[in-house]
């Protein structure tokens, strides 16, 4: 063990405590979900609907790919209205014409006393609405039967894309019980079971006082916790990065690295991985020009084709895809450079695991193209469209996937096996390897999450791979891999790397294990959820902070050895998207995720622009650009010298970067600055409305975006696809005679001081 094992029991405490906290909220969550009534009666006894209907209405809405075109509790997609806000602000305006019209006080209170009012019976399982929300539910199932069963494209969504009218009962039916969910008041509270979510005053539903207190309590963490890290920062050394003092490095040229047949197979990875990035942008040109011009295309219909809700499902798919397949190219590669040889077979086992990555991905995607078209009817949930945000695709091919990233676990095993036998299980290969096994182990945690559950479960147990796997298991696979790389270059010692893997896990635990709760505050957990996720994802940013000083003293350091190195150094646009990885993780996870997951700001926010604003600045800015990064450190060995081009990367960074600031900044924040503005003052239900999104002012905003989009596509993603090509069309072909032992990237020198 090259550290104390103090970092050992630190990672194990955090760990530990992070997870039996999630634990104990697990079981409240279904203890303490919103209950799922046997059957809604009227005044007179007579049935409205049942739970049945409840459960087979979101089974609908799932299928037919609706949390990809609006949400449910402010989970989903921004296009279409969130149908839990929708359904309960036109119940409210029903109910108080029918108690005397917007002119009479008295009917605005019988309508808030009708809503505030829980009348579930635990022990028959009977939920009984008043004769005004009788009519609502009778009025708004014929509103919902006209909106998903126009005959035209004018929503976004396939032309008759719901008619059957038992279905339309049954959708409405989910949409009522989200509704009764957020306005009814949970037993022994003042507030609903959503903490008062949406903000609706026609029914009293206003910010509660533990959204304003926890989030007061955050603000405080945040502060003190940045202050801590900035002082320690300056006091401790060891908290930076900081190179071989008296020591000379000499970067090998690349042309003279052996390759292993395994290596080599990287390059068709990192190919596939270019043509799906390149796809996924284009879709998200198409998902955008939705909020630009709903009506058409340049002149096309493009809804009869690709609607909104299928062209949003690929997109986000696919952005998981691309980053996955360059981190499992990444992890093949890197392993004969940690180890200095690879096991016979290895090739073969990673163009079968391409092979099988190939297969889910078009798979995955044609399923899910055909369970929202309707074309798959019987099995859907398994070979279709599953519906959930982030985990559309079947089930089918999801259990394919987590079995493909087992399998990668596998070949990785292979190639450290003997190198783990001589290494302390607390060292960087143990660690490169338990990082990597976490990937499928939490990606699997998804299953937990069925189309047929209480839909607060559900959403409990998907954001366990939407946080946990990509904020916090993925953030710490990529902190093992970019010390690897820096430690394989010579740039660092070991021992310095692995404090800051243990220092970084330590942190991004300490706050991302319990902080995954702050995506749930309005998804009918009760209030402890969110005042721990409140307090705990504040905490995030602490780490973030901590990376932005270190991709400085980084950067610092690169400059100082590149200068002093007696050979060039063949990485430096790797390294700039590795530097770019700490900005964005601080601008877009930090600042923006900071900014939305404040109770009172998500209150009044969630599923509004802010929400993908933080979400392409985190996911684009610190997962894609370390996918770039990690593909051309690889890309580098695998193209001969005589081909590579700089100005390709050179050009493909700065087009990605300026590219995604102009998404952000001249579109997706002011956007949703407005939009936060509108749902303080005029109401959510407005903010959210497609009437809302098509103004004059919003449209103009939207528009500003297609600049930006363009540098991204054209700039940003062709030079990645041309390097990835030349990876594999003109992949180097002569290797060194002789590979030297244990030197694969670099040769160190001490510095002989004057005297000695």
């Amino acid at each position: 063990m090259l550290i104390s094992k103090g970092w050992i029991q630190a990672v194990a405490l955090v760990m530990l405590f992070g997870f039996f906290v999630l634990g104990l909220l697990a079981h409240m969550t279904y203890t303490d979900e919103p209950p799922i009534p046997a059957k809604v009666v009227g005044p007179d006894g007579n049935v409205l609907f049942t739970g049945k209907d409840i459960s087979a209405g979101q089974e609908i809405f799932l299928k037919n790919g609706l949390m990809e075109y609006g949400s449910i509790f402010g989970h989903g997609a921004y296009l279409g209205p969130d149908y839990t806000a929708d359904y309960l602000h036109r119940a409210a305006e029903i109910a108080i014409a029918y108690y005397g019209g917007t002119t009479s006080d008295a009917a605005r209170q019988q309508t808030i006393a009708d809503f505030k009012t829980n009348r579930f019976d635990a022990a028959t399982g009977v939920l009984t609405y008043s004769a005004a929300q009788v009519e609502a539910f009778e009025k708004l199932t014929n509103y919902y039967a006209g909106f998903f069963g126009t005959p035209t494209t004018k929503f976004g969504l396939r032309p008759d894309a719901i008619t059957n009218p038992n279905q339309i009962h049954e959708l409405t039916a989910f949409f009522s019980w989200s509704a009764w969910a957020a306005s009814a008041l949970r037993p022994h509270k003042n507030y609903s079971y959503t903490n008062n979510w949406p903000p609706e005053s026609l029914v009293g539903n206003h910010v509660t006082a533990d959204a304003v207190l926890w989030s007061v309590l955050s603000l405080t963490a945040l502060l003190g916790g940045i202050g801590l890290i900035m002082a320690s920062f300056g006091r401790w050394k060891f908290l930076g990065w900081h190179g071989r003092e008296e020591q000379r490095i000499q970067f090998r040229p690349p042309d003279q690295v052996m390759l292993t047949p395994a290596q080599r197979a990287c390059a068709w990875f990192f190919l596939v991985m270019a043509l799906l990035f390149t796809i996924q942008t284009l879709l998200g040109g198409a998902v955008e020009h939705y909020r630009a011009d709903l009506s058409n295309f340049f002149g096309l219909d493009l809804a009869r084709v690709l609607p909104f809700n299928i062209a949003r499902t690929w997109h986000i798919q696919l952005a998981i895809f691309w980053v996955s397949t360059s981190y499992l190219a990444a992890g093949i590669f890197l392993v004969p450079m940690i180890t200095g040889r690879e096991p016979r077979g290895q090739s073969w086992l990673s163009y079968s695991l391409l092979g099988a990555l190939a297969i889910v991905v078009f798979g995955s995607l044609a399923g899910e193209y055909g369970g929202i078209e309707g074309w798959i009817q019987k099995n859907w949930s398994w070979f279709g469209d599953q519906g959930f945000e982030y985990l559309d695709l079947g089930r089918f091919w999801q259990i394919l996937l987590t079995v493909g990233l087992l399998f990668w676990v596998v070949i990785l095993f292979r190639g450290l096996r003997n190198r783990l036998r001589t290494e302390h299980m607390g060292n960087m290969p143990w660690l490169f390897f338990f990082a990597a096994l976490a990937i499928p182990a939490f990606y699997a945690v998804g299953l937990l999450a069925k189309p047929g559950q209480n839909f607060t479960t559900t959403d409990f147990w998907r954001f366990w791979v939407v946080h946990l796997w990509v904020e916090d298991f993925l953030e710490l696979f990529t902190t093992v891999m970019v010390a690897y790389v820096f430690v394989l270059l010579g740039v660092v010692h070991e021992r310095v790397a692995l404090r800051l893997i243990y220092l970084d896990v330590v942190l991004y635990s300490a706050g991302g294990v319990i902080g995954t709760m702050h995506h749930v505050y309005f998804s009918g957990e009760p209030a402890v959820h969110m005042a721990l996720g409140a307090f705990f994802s504040a905490a995030e940013v602490i780490p973030l902070t901590l990376l932005t000083l270190e991709s400085w003293s980084f950067l610092q350091l690169g400059a100082q050895q590149g200068s002093e190195a007696r050979t060039p150094f063949p990485h430096f646009w790797a390294v700039m998207f590795l530097a770019a990885v700490g900005f964005w993780n601080f601008l877009g996870a930090g600042i923006f995720g900071f900014l939305i997951n404040l109770p009172v700001v998500s209150y009044y926010e969630i599923g509004t622009a802010l929400t993908p604003n933080h979400g392409h600045a985190a996911m684009m800015g610190v997962y894609g650009m370390l996918s770039v990064g990690l593909a051309l450190f690889c890309l580098r060995y695998l193209i001969p010298e005589k081909l590579w081009s700089d100005r390709a990367a050179k050009v493909s960074f700065w087009s990605l970067n300026l590219g995604l600031a102009w998404m952000v900044f001249a579109s997706l924040f002011p956007v949703g600055l407005i939009q936060l503005y509108h749902s303080v003052d005029y109401g959510y239900f407005n903010a959210r409305s497609l009437k809302f999104l098509s103004n004059h002012t919003v449209s103009l905003l939207e528009w500003m975006r297609l600049p930006g989009d363009v540098l991204f596509i054209v700039g940003g993603t062709l030079p990645v696809l041309y390097l990835c090509w030349l990876g594999v069309a003109r992949m180097k072909t002569h290797t060194p005679r002789e590979e030297p032992d244990g030197v694969l990237f670099t040769e160190i020198q001490e510095v002989k001081k004057f005297g000695a």
